[in-house]
Parts: structure tokens; sequence; C-alpha cells
């Protein structure tokens, strides 16, 4: 079971991204879950939320506290302590250049506040870091299963702008470490 943690801030769909991407592993016939986890619930606040991905059935309903994967949608948070607690295999970071801080798993960033900013006018980042996670990840949800589960959250004009931003950050995503 692979467990992923993302981080954001209220109001960045840091809850729908959990959500997109376990139905995402779904389709992609493994086992999944996601879930939030609220401090103060406002706009601009810290939110974090979880997602497990499994090729068995997933019995856990705890908290992750030791991920396999981070995702950190907003760079502001990359000072909070604790952000890369336990971290075992990688961070997919929302920045445009390498963080200065040190971790001994790999680093991969993209800059999807330019892609967000780019394909949509405002900083909606959310689904372009699912992009960059794919990628990095080796496809652990694959590219595919990612649009089509967007494509049944969202249609329209906002689905096929967030699928055009998803395949940018798939193709944009660097390892730095």
């Amino acid at each position: 079971m692979q467990e992923i943690k993302i981080y954001g801030r209220g109001g960045q769909g840091v809850v729908t991204a959990a959500e997109v991407l376990a139905v995402a592993a779904f389709k992609d016939g493994k086992f999944s879950q996601a879930f939030p986890s609220f401090g103060p619930e406002r706009r601009g606040a810290m939110v974090t939320s979880f997602a497990r991905i499994g090729n068995k059935p997933i019995r856990v309903r705890t908290q992750v506290y030791e991920p396999d994967y981070v995702i950190v949608q907003d760079s502001t948070l990359l000072s909070e302590e604790g952000i890369a607690k336990g971290v075992k295999k990688a961070m997919v970071v929302n920045v445009p250049n390498p963080p200065t801080f040190k971790v001994p798993v790999e680093i991969w960033i993209v800059d999807a506040t330019r892609i967000a900013l780019e394909v949509f006018d405002r900083p909606l980042f959310n689904m372009p870091m699912l992009g960059a996670f794919a990628a990095a990840t080796k496809e652990l949800v694959s590219l595919k299963s990612i649009i089509e589960a967007l494509r049944e959250r969202f249609s329209g004009k906002i689905a096929e702008k967030n699928v055009e931003a998803i395949k940018l950050s798939f193709e944009g995503v660097r390892q730095v470490k």
C-alpha cells in the first residue's frame, strides 16, 4: 500500500485532489481511499488530505503519519515545520526552482503556479499537481485515469482546461535530487 499526503491551503482544492487521485487509482484497478484533515476551516488555512493506493483491500482508517509520497501544492507551506516529516519515497513540490531544504528522498518540482496562470489565468494548481505526481511516481496512478476521474468530476471547458494543465505538468515535472 502506498500512502500520499497532500498539503495546501483552504480553497486550493486539496481535498478534491485526493478524491480525484483515489478515483483514478480505482480506475487503474487498484484499491484506494481519500480523506481530509482540517485545522481551522477557513480559506487560506493549511489543509491536509490523504490518499491510499494498494493492490489489496485497504482496511486502515487512520491519518497518514509516515507517507510514501508528499505533494506540496503551495510553496509557502515549505517553511512549515514537519512538512517533510516521515516521507519515505518522494516529494512533489509546486516551485519553479529547487527548494533549499534537504530530505533523504527524491524531490520532484514543477511550476504548477505558472502553468495554472497560463491555462486558467488564476492559481488553480491542484489538478496540475496530480499530473506531476503521475510522472514523478512512474504512474503509480496513470495519467489516463487521472484525466478520466477529472472528467467525471468536472465537465466542459473547466475539464478541458484542467486536462491541458495536467498534461503540461506531467511533461514539465523534473527531479532535482
